[in-house]
């Protein structure tokens, strides 16, 4: 054989055995592919198109101590059509029908609906939007129409839900019934109520299956869910809305009157520890005021003047005075390292009582019975003030509480030769509005401090989930003794002629509680600003609730001490208080079942849980229930008034699908 030829025959049959090398390796990844990887690609191909997608579930409802809605969730339908989907004779059938059934519900014409569903078919349209936002009632009636009710096989018919959250409050308590939400990077925030009791209310999500029929665009493949959604509890809080009312506008319009920066207000229910109303509300550049940070919570500062109570009541336990030693103000100036103290009077007071020093409230008087007694050993006041509690968290569910700050003699960072003295008129220490609001509720519950508390229960329908009773943080801050004093003193301050409160003295009502003027940003004269408070609680002699009004920075033009500018807001809300708070004997609660009574109500609660076509009639039900029920079949619920169901807009019998929204009147 040539060599010519020799090196062509050796050529092909390389080229030939490198073929096959190739053959052989395409045929191993085949069936590599198929029998080891085959799972892998499949779930990356199925899920390319077809994916499961979370369903949110509803919310549970956070009610007001009276049942009264402060937050509920509301399930809104959107309607969509694949238009590819219907065979052209049931498109042809069906859409004039389909048309002019949209155009009775809907807003648009029976030929703008034709028209669009005809563009969407020839261009092949596989998710074209019909209605947005639908309620219920509305939804089911859609579904029912021509074509639709085929289901999305036949029929071509996409709904998607969505469940958003309302608020029938609006404004009013905004912060302190909050939210919970998630942004594009999963980061959540929790705010108020809504944020702090998220784990009941929240519920379980639910799964759907989508494929990918466009870009972007994924349709139901069934119209079930894969996992159902498991609705949240309802939340009931201590909030009662009344209060809350009064709260706010009071501060509102102290804050409008004064030029105010911000402010805040917490009425608490002295023996439980339940918040009854709380009010934060900030200014806008505008000069508007809405509901801001959670000021009443948050912000810690120097409270002044208030905390000569807390002075006080260390030093008469300590029984270093009593409330008739006399104490020398030193014509109202105390010189301590070259810092002056000062009284509000000019030339001060003179010799006075130690009990007319705090009706008075003179930063000499408090500062000299705390120096006298305590400049030596000043770790033991310090130490006093501790056992009481002031330098803890009060440890709310809520987040983002101030952190009091109580300095102690052995920490040197904090401590400084002048440091007893100015705690001893509420400088240098610093305490959230609710953390002092909590100790004045102990001296006005004669001695027991209880932890301020926002919700009571966790229900799911009349199902009790959790309750929440009354948490005792500490049972004496002192002795008996101690106490009654000290409630004879904070009513002086109102009554007596000499009260820095007697301004805000009425014949009809009667209080007790102590002004404070602090000075903010005193280390700058060109910034200095004032913060005004009043707290304390009413009726003096049985106190029910306990009250404090902190405001920033009110308009020195106008005026700024406590007594004049959160003064007044305290009295405003416990006049209207007791003005709409008739006295009422409450009977104990009886632990007895009847038979006969939890079977009638358990044919009633039955009934309830069953589909209506019609109006029930929900007059003499709680709010609550009604709102519940009627709610459920789709209907959009305003409610007006407090209580039960006194009357409704729609009567009794009326068909559901003719009506959207009802009006409840409670009493």
């Amino acid at each position: 054989m040539p060599v010519t030829e020799k090196k062509i025959s050796n050529r092909l049959y390389f080229i030939a055995g490198c073929m096959l090398v190739f053959a052989i390796a395409v045929v191993v990844k085949l069936v590599s592919i198929q029998m080891v990887e085959g799972d892998h690609y499949k779930e990356l191909a199925q899920e390319s198109t077809i994916r499961k997608f979370t369903i949110a579930p509803k919310r549970g409802n956070l009610y007001s101590d009276n049942g009264s809605l402060l937050a509920t969730s509301v399930t809104k339908y959107d309607i969509r059509f694949d238009a590819v989907t219907p065979s052209q004779q049931v498109f042809e059938n069906n859409v004039a029908a389909l048309a002019d059934s949209l155009s009775k519900v809907l807003t648009r014409s029976s030929s703008y609906y034709q028209n669009l569903f005809r563009k969407a078919r020839a261009s092949k349209n596989r998710y074209l939007l019909v209605a947005r936002d639908l309620g219920y009632a509305e939804y089911v009636k859609v579904k029912s129409f021509p074509m639709f009710n085929l289901g999305p096989y036949k029929g071509g018919l996409i709904v998607e839900q969505e469940t958003k959250r309302e608020y029938p409050l609006g404004a009013i308590a905004q912060r302190s019934v909050g939210y919970e939400r998630i942004d594009d990077k999963g980061y959540i925030t929790r705010v108020g109520l809504e944020g702090a009791f998220g784990d009941f209310l929240r519920g379980s999500e639910g799964k759907r299956l989508k494929q990918k029929i466009a870009k972007g665009q994924w349709k139901p493949i069934t119209d079930y869910n894969e996992v159902e959604p498991v609705d949240g509890y309802d939340v009931i809080s201590t909030i009662n809305i009344n209060i809350q009312d009064i709260a706010h506008h009071a501060l509102l319009s102290q804050l409008e009157k004064y030029d105010a920066d911000h402010g805040c207000v917490v009425v608490m229910e002295v023996a439980t520890g339940e918040v009854k109303a709380i009010s934060n509300l900030g200014r806008t550049d505008e000069g508007k005021y809405y509901e801001d940070r959670n000021y009443a919570i948050w912000e810690s500062h120097e409270p002044g003047s208030t905390f000569k109570l807390m002075s006080m009541i260390a030093a008469l336990e300590d029984k270093v005075i009593d409330t008739n030693t006399v104490v020398d103000t030193e014509k109202g100036v105390l010189t301590f390292y070259g810092k002056k103290v000062r009284d509000s009077k000019w030339g001060g007071y003179g010799k006075i009582p130690a009990s007319e020093v705090f009706e008075v409230s003179s930063n000499t008087g408090v500062v000299k019975i705390i120096d006298s007694f305590y400049s030596r050993q000043p770790e033991k006041f310090v130490n006093r003030l501790y056992n009481m509690g002031l330098d803890q968290k009060l440890g709310l569910p809520i987040k983002g509480e101030g952190e009091p700050i109580i300095p102690h003699p052995n920490d040197k960072s904090r401590w400084s030769g002048i440091a007893l003295q100015w705690m001893a008129y509420g400088y240098g220490v610093q305490m959230t509005p609710l953390q002092i609001l909590t100790f004045y509720n102990a001296v006005a519950n004669n001695g027991e401090m209880v932890k301020p508390r926002l919700i009571r229960e966790v229900k799911e329908w009349n199902k009790t989930i959790e309750r929440f009773d009354k948490e005792v943080i500490n049972p004496s801050i002192c002795s008996e003794e101690t106490i009654r004093k000290m409630q004879v003193l904070l009513k002086n301050v109102v009554e007596k002629e000499h009260g820095t409160g007697h301004k805000l003295y009425s014949p009809n009502f009667s209080m007790a509680g102590k002004t404070g003027t602090a000075q903010k940003n005193y280390a700058d004269k060109s910034k200095k600003q004032y913060i005004s408070t009043f707290a304390g609680y009413f009726p003096a002699e049985d106190p029910k609730y306990s009250c404090i009004v902190v405001i920033h920075e009110p308009d020195k033009g106008v005026g700024y001490y406590g007594a004049d500018v959160s003064g007044p807001v305290f009295k405003s809300i416990a006049q209207k208080i007791y003005s709409t708070s008739p006295e009422i004997d409450v009977l104990p609660e009886l632990k007895v079942k009847l038979p006969a009574v939890e079977k009638e109500y358990q044919a009633y609660y039955d009934k309830l849980r069953q589909g209506h076509q019609t109006i029930p009639d929900v007059r003499g039900m709680s709010g609550m229930d009604a709102v519940s029920l009627l709610e459920n079949l789709g209907l959009h619920v305003q409610v007006k008034g407090n209580g039960k169901v006194r009357e409704q807009s729609v009567k009794k019998g009326e068909k559901i699908n003719n009506h959207k929204k009802i009006t409840l009147i409670l009493s």
